[in-house]
């Protein structure tokens, strides 16, 4: 077994695409944990499905690598701010950081959630600048403003003597010096080594570990992994389970797993300073202790910052329902949504006064859409409302206070204008401004509702070129209302294929989001209208026949293409009276009331 002083247990963080996954990589090319020969997939570490399509971390993974006798435990942690509660309770595992920053981009908002996090619990960063060798690299702008954002966030003077590594994960190459010639990572490694303190622990005390993160096997059931903190355990002993509520359960090891390059292997033992997984003990979650059976005692655990949006998860009973999905019945929705709970610790479900309709609660937009989008791939069918912002009332002042957010804008200098008449309308105020190589750089804070639909709207106005990144700043006054969709929608008038004659005729109206042939029920959204108020519209309306013919009269239907949308656009697309239906081929949009006649009474009631 390795001894505790040649542990280096350490976490990566870095904004969304700054290379993280990339530099894992690297590493394991340069401690030789694959064969010369061996295929392996770029971004090796991100094997969720979601994660490779997105082009992001969501889980946060351990991996381990050996380098001149020291084995360096590494957890791979997600960058976006959605995602937090990942971050949050793998930080407790580690004694340093890697923060992985752009050589041209520098520090990013989402690097700032993180960093604040990494700082507050006293770790220590070593900087990593990475793709130096990108066109219009500034590796030395870089460290500066990595060194002024540590200064914002109230690093110790220990923290602001950080040490630092030039990276290109891409080559496979790191630098002491900016200006060195290129010779593979060592250099990383021998910084980590040097810098990353040993764990703390000793493994002549009673056995302690902190379950940080969860995993299933269909052999061995539940699996809890986390560091172990003092001890040590072999296969086959009593371990006793110390709930957060303070209550003891008493199981056996049964399997123990350590973690090598990219697989799971099994060991007959482990002791203090490592990362390890242990099998056996059901009913497991996050945050809870395993312990010596003899002298059981708990860790702390640190505290997850409270969710921010909510949705409302409900069976789907629209006219389709049960043709697409396996799951379709609230009592497998629900199974579905506890089992989440175990692992996704940020996530809150309570139950409402309808037995079919439950209030699921996350740190964002992509935190639930990610849910939805693993469920509907399960085969789950349900409908989702739009997101709402989670409103607190001050205890002191007894005021409404509603979450904010940091924004940065990347746009064009052309398209400057329009961003900012649009952010001003939803409430965002600019707190600095820079100007780029031609694109500038906008920083605002942003009640999260004016967010809500906006990021499509965004991509609309500059033409695809702005970039948006956002992360949870703190919780502010009470904005009052904000604008939202200013066009109505165009709704099915009853049960029908869609045809393609009837859609051209109705193209004057507004714009489509279907194609000819496809199925629509009343009440299911097919289009925008080009007013402010719904319209019902006949879809199926064929061309009426006649033995007469005349040159051109026959001509083939031209029509527009649909403007189609992802689950994100119809989650931040439809308004407060609407639901997105979500079925494992289909994403519809309708109205919550689908019959026109009972839309009409509701609508009445509500203005009387």
């Amino acid at each position: 077994m390795t001894p505790i002083e040649k542990f280096r247990n350490i976490a990566i963080i870095a904004h969304v695409d700054h290379g993280k996954t990339s530099l894992v990589d690297a590493m394991f090319k340069a401690a030789h944990v694959f064969r010369d020969n061996q295929r392996v997939q770029e971004q090796a570490m991100d094997s969720n499905d979601q994660e490779r399509e997105r082009g992001i971390t969501i889980l946060a993974k351990t991996t381990a690598v050996h380098w001149a006798g020291y084995r360096f435990n590494i957890v791979d942690t997600p960058g976006h701010a959605d995602f937090g509660g990942e971050v949050e309770r793998v930080l407790s595992m580690v004694d340093s950081v890697l923060l992985v920053v752009d050589a041209f981009d520098g520090p990013m908002p989402q690097t700032k959630f993180v960093t604040r996090k990494a700082l507050a619990l006293g770790l220590r960063p070593i900087v990593v600048i990475n793709k130096v060798d990108r066109p219009g690299a500034r590796p030395l702008w870089a460290y500066d403003a990595v060194f002024e954002l540590l200064m914002e966030l109230g690093a110790t003077d220990e923290q602001l003597d950080f040490p630092v590594v030039y990276t290109s994960a891409k080559l496979g190459y790191a630098l002491h010096d900016v200006n060195d010639n290129p010779e593979g990572m060592d250099p990383l490694f021998d910084t980590i080594a040097k810098h990353c303190p040993s764990p703390e622990g000793s493994a002549a005390e009673p056995f302690q570990m902190l379950v940080t993160l969860m995993d299933w096997s269909d052999f061995v059931g539940q699996i809890g992994i986390g560091r172990i903190f003092n001890g040590t355990i072999r296969v086959g002993d009593p371990v006793a389970l110390v709930k957060r509520d303070g209550s003891i359960e008493q199981h056996k090891a049964t399997m123990l797993y350590g973690f090598e390059g990219l697989k799971r292997v099994e060991q007959k033992e482990a002791s203090a300073g490592d990362i390890v997984a242990i099998a056996g003990i059901p009913d497991i979650r996050v945050g809870e202790t395993i312990a010596s059976s003899l002298e059981p005692k708990g860790l702390p655990y640190v505290d997850i910052d409270e969710p921010t949006i909510s949705m409302m998860f409900m069976v789907n009973t629209g006219p389709f329902a049960g043709q697409d999905g396996k799951h379709t019945q609230s009592r497998r929705i629900r199974e579905r949504l506890t089992k989440e709970l175990q692992h996704n610790v940020a996530l809150r479900v309570e139950d409402t006064e309808a037995p079919d309709a439950w209030k699921v609660s996350g740190r964002g937009e992509l935190h639930l859409s990610v849910l939805i989008e693993t469920m509907r791939r399960e085969g789950f069918e349900l409908c989702v409302s739009r997101p709402e912002v989670i409103i607190h009332t001050n205890p002191e002042t007894g005021e409404k206070e509603e979450p904010y957010e940091d924004l940065q804008v990347d746009v064009p200098e052309a398209y400057m204008g329009v961003v900012m008449e649009k952010l001003g309308q939803r409430k965002a105020e600019m707190q600095d401004m820079a100007n780029e190589l031609g694109r500038v750089r906008l920083h605002f804070k942003i009640p999260s509702r004016g967010l809500i639909g906006y990021r499509s709207e965004a991509l609309t106005d500059t033409r695809g070129e702005g970039i948006l990144n956002s992360t949870f700043s703190h919780y502010g006054p009470y904005k009052g209302e904000m604008p939202g969709r200013k066009n109505g929608v165009l709704i099915s008038m009853d049960q029908n294929e869609a045809v393609g004659y009837a859609i051209m005729n109705l193209e004057d109206r507004g714009i489509f989001f279907i194609h000819p042939g496809m199925k629509c029920y009343e009440g299911m959204i097919v289009g925008e209208h080009c007013r402010d108020s719904d319209l019902v519209v006949n879809i199926a309306k064929g061309k009426k026949l006649t033995n007469m013919r005349a040159s051109g009269s026959d001509d083939a239907t031209r029509l527009t293409p649909p403007r189609e949308h992802t689950l994100e656009q119809a989650l931040e697309y439809i308004d407060d009276d609407e639901l997105v239906e979500v079925t494992p081929n289909f994403i519809r949009m309708r109205k919550k009331i689908l019959d026109v006649h009972a839309r009409k009474k509701s609508e009445r009631r509500l203005e009387a």
